[in-house]
């Protein structure tokens, strides 16, 4: 028997980190009703902290931040259910339980799902991508059986479950399409040093080298895998991780507009009325410069959190995410990066680069031809203070004070090796 709801709540669909930090900041500033669904989880958890868990680092309960009396305490409702359908004109939501939620606004925070390239036997067992508690679930349970595994696509999530196989003294083959790790994100300095340091850690890394089919056992798993080189590598367990896509199938038949996601203008709003998108799903029509119209990564998904609470509880609010930033690690390499550093760099742009490789530390700074404007850097195996960067990136800083003033932004150098010396003393080398 259908049930319905009429009450007026804010409704947010996905409990990943746009859609809670949503929930908290509306708390926060409004006492109106928030009902927060997903069919992943019960609770929001850590998402880049999946690993961890895997490895044995931390527990489950570990990667949930928040005890479980905050929701109720906070009254933020959370329901465990999927969406069927949206009915723009009545404003309202079917559940797979066949609930009907009204809504006075609705958040879609629905994030992404694993891309997929129609590869035959894509579908057996022991085949998976890395992203939900279930993916995890998954692994826990095929991993165990197995000996050998095969991970396709380069990656930060391909090389996030390679250390994960890895730990358990799984063989890893590690499968990338290009001539180098990362080529087409990282320039070559960092895209080889990455390469040599997963291959130090015993992964079998294979350039230029393509799936095209998944073989089958004779219970459906996975048993092997042809490549384009027409070899077949013995394996029990298939990563595919050849990067994310918009979760927005289910989104097709309905009033909203969509691209490569759900698009949204610069106050997040789709093309119908009280209903915006947020996070991985959301495909911005009018990007901010340098900036991509879809960023599936943790801090954009929290900035648009933020903004779209301020835009319902206090004053429209367009999403202004200010100057990039995206972390990693690769093994035990920590990456950051600030602003804006290309593969290959524009015209107008030029680039220093520094390496410590026996230490597998890097930084490469990039800055304006023209003017010498420092414009981004990328960090490897050292920590920087990330309010000390941004800030160079927004007082445009001129690049010889950026290198001059680095020490200042070398984080907690008590515990981490200050390089520096070495770096001021490769720069004028550079600039002669």
């Amino acid at each position: 028997m259908k049930r319905t709801q009429t009450s007026l709540p804010i409704l947010i669909i996905g409990n990943g980190i746009a859609g809670i930090t949503a929930a908290r900041h509306i708390r926060k500033n409004s006492n109106q009703r928030i009902v927060v669904i997903s069919k992943e989880s019960d609770y929001f958890f850590s998402r880049t902290a999946l690993m961890y868990v895997f490895m044995g680092h931390m527990k489950w309960e570990h990667i949930e931040p928040y005890e479980k009396s905050f929701w109720k305490k906070n009254k933020i409702e959370l329901i465990q259910d999927e969406v069927c359908s949206i009915d723009a004109k009545s404003k309202s939501i079917r559940l797979k339980s066949n609930d009907i939620y009204s809504y006075d606004s609705l958040i879609l925070a629905v994030g992404s799902t694993p891309n997929l390239f129609g590869w035959k036997g894509q579908e057996l067992n022991g085949v998976q991508g890395l992203y939900s508690k279930q993916d995890l679930e998954k692994l826990d349970k095929w991993s165990s059986t197995s000996r050998k595994a095969v991970i396709v696509g380069g990656g930060l999530i391909g090389v996030e479950l390679a250390e994960m196989l890895h730990s358990r003294g799984i063989h890893v083959s590690f499968l990338v399409r290009e001539s180098s790790f990362c080529g087409n994100v990282f320039p070559k300095g960092e895209s080889e040093l990455i390469g040599k340091h997963i291959l130090a850690h015993g992964i079998d890394l294979r350039y230029n080298t393509n799936l095209v089919e998944i073989l089958s056992d004779d219970n459906g798993r996975a048993r092997g895998v042809i490549t384009d080189k027409g070899e077949q590598i013995d394996c029990e367990l298939v990563g595919l991780t050849a990067g994310v896509r918009p979760n927005i199938d289910f989104l097709k038949d309905t009033e909203l507009e969509i691209g490569r996601g759900i698009l949204v203008d610069s106050m997040l709003q789709t093309n119908l009325e009280d209903v915006y998108a947020i996070g991985d799903c959301a495909e911005l029509k009018t990007p901010q410069p340098h900036r991509r119209s879809i960023e599936a990564v943790w801090y954009s998904g929290r900035m648009m959190g933020e903004t779209i609470a301020e835009t319902l509880t206090k004053k429209p609010t367009p999403y202004l995410p200010g100057n990039w930033f995206n972390s990693a690690k690769f093994f035990d390499i920590e990456y950051q990066t600030y602003g804006q550093v290309t593969a290959e760099p524009n015209s107008d742009e030029l680039q220093f680069y520094w390496e410590l490789n026996e230490k597998n530390c890097a930084i490469r700074i990039a800055y304006k031809k023209e003017n010498n404007q420092f414009i981004g850097i990328n960090s490897f195996g050292i920590r920087l203070r990330h309010v000390e960067i941004d800030n160079w990136l927004t007082q445009k800083i001129k690049v010889d004070e950026a290198i001059e003033k680095l020490s200042t932004a070398f984080f907690d150098p008590e515990f981490y090796p200050n390089y520096h010396k070495q770096i001021k003393s490769a720069w004028k080398q550079y600039q002669n």
